[in-house]
């Protein structure tokens, strides 16, 4: 539980920033003890702000949040005090050179306002919505395909001001693995040479030799050295087309985190964390069912609307229920406090350098109320 050790009752004429200035904190600090505020600054002569807690984080992490840029601007608002980038979901490119440009603007110049820097996200994702391992044997393959990208990206994100760059390529070729390595260090150079660290996002594996296609082509040691840092995407164990269970069971996470921290250093880590759960309809009939998408707290209104108690597995550290609706039986699994707190905490057991939330789009207040207690999270990435 979190208790007030400094308190400040606001005056007339007084602002969020001179409170800050007055007790050496950033506003930031301010909306993140001050849930109620919403990531807003209007305040009140009278209302009461909560400057520090008894139990003040001494741990500083990176976090970084992905959003698409139909995201409520509110909800955008009450989650940027907690992260340190906000990365737009995503640019893309074609096999003649140009770059498949994103409506991020906005979300840029929101983040601005909170101090948070934007990662422009460079991804092979195609308009049916998958991702193409035939575009990302194109540029990897092709240096000068390679160098008329990455220059388009560079002057995009000198003109949008960007603070970095992402990049995810997912179910590259194994026979890319080597020429994917190659040009994430390419990249990484010139970046770097102009102020701009570049993250790349990692495949969750256990194995140097670990089959299939969406492993193959990432070199976690290769990749790890060629980058500024990396995001393990640490979920999707429950799926939209599979059985039900956790979407990150903790042992699974953990499995990652030990091939993970063996291959590259551990503060050049970001522990990828799901921002969503899934509702199975049961019977679950292997290619035919197909689990609904749910917020976390979506999943708890379910539960109350059904009149269902909520269970948490011990060995995937995540709640789950049943319910029945109109005859048919579900199953959802979601994301708690309790299942924040386990995940989060490895942060410090594998001395990582913070996390990532795919995605902010849905709202999780429990979330972030756990982060406020155990981390400072402004800290930023190094080019180094």
């Amino acid at each position: 539980m979190l208790f007030p050790k400094i308190t400040h009752t606001v005056s007339e004429g007084e602002t969020l920033s001179s409170i800050a200035v007055r007790y050496g904190v950033t506003v930031n600090t301010l909306y993140r003890n001050n849930i109620w505020l919403m990531g807003l600054s209007a305040i009140s002569a009278g209302e009461t702000l909560v400057i520090e807690y008894e139990s003040s984080p001494t741990r500083t992490i990176t976090v970084n949040g992905y959003a698409y840029p139909f995201i409520n601007e509110l909800l955008l608002r009450q989650t940027l005090p907690y992260c340190g980038y906000l990365t737009p979901f995503t640019y893309g490119f074609t096999t003649e050179g140009d770059i498949v440009t994103l409506n991020d603007s906005e979300l840029i110049s929101i983040a601005s306002e909170y101090s948070v820097g934007s990662l422009l996200h460079f991804s092979t994702l195609t308009e049916s919505g998958g991702f193409s391992n035939e575009l990302a044997a194109a540029i990897l393959n092709d240096r000068t395909l390679e160098q008329t990208v990455v220059t388009k990206l560079l002057a995009i994100m000198n003109e949008k001001g960007y603070a970095g760059l992402d990049i995810d390529f997912e179910y590259v070729f194994a026979s890319d693995r080597d020429n994917y390595t190659s040009f994430l260090s390419r990249t990484t150079q010139l970046m770097n040479a102009n102020g701009y660290p570049v993250i790349a996002a990692l495949a969750p594996k256990t194995s140097s030799d670990q089959p299939g296609l969406l492993y193959e082509g990432h070199d976690y040691a290769g990749i790890g050295s060629a980058v500024n840092a990396v995001l393990l995407m640490t979920y999707e164990w429950g799926y939209t087309y599979g059985p039900p269970m956790a979407v990150a069971p903790i042992e699974n996470v953990k499995r990652v985190l030990d091939y993970a921290v063996y291959q590259i250093p551990s503060g050049k880590i970001l522990l990828g964390f799901p921002n969503y759960g899934y509702d199975w309809t049961l019977p679950y009939i292997r290619g035919q069912s197909r689990a609904q998408s749910v917020s976390n707290v979506r999943a708890v209104e379910i539960a109350a609307e059904n009149n269902v108690s909520i269970s948490f597995d011990p060995f995937a550290k995540a709640p789950f229920f049943r319910y029945f609706r109109d005859g048919t039986e579900h199953e959802v699994w979601f994301e708690d406090a309790n299942s924040a707190r386990a995940k989060l905490r490895l942060i410090n057991d594998y001395d990582l350098l913070g996390v990532a939330y795919w995605n902010l789009i849905r709202p999780f207040p429990q979330n972030w109320l756990v982060l406020n207690n155990d981390f400072d999270t402004s800290g930023v990435f190094s080019v180094n």
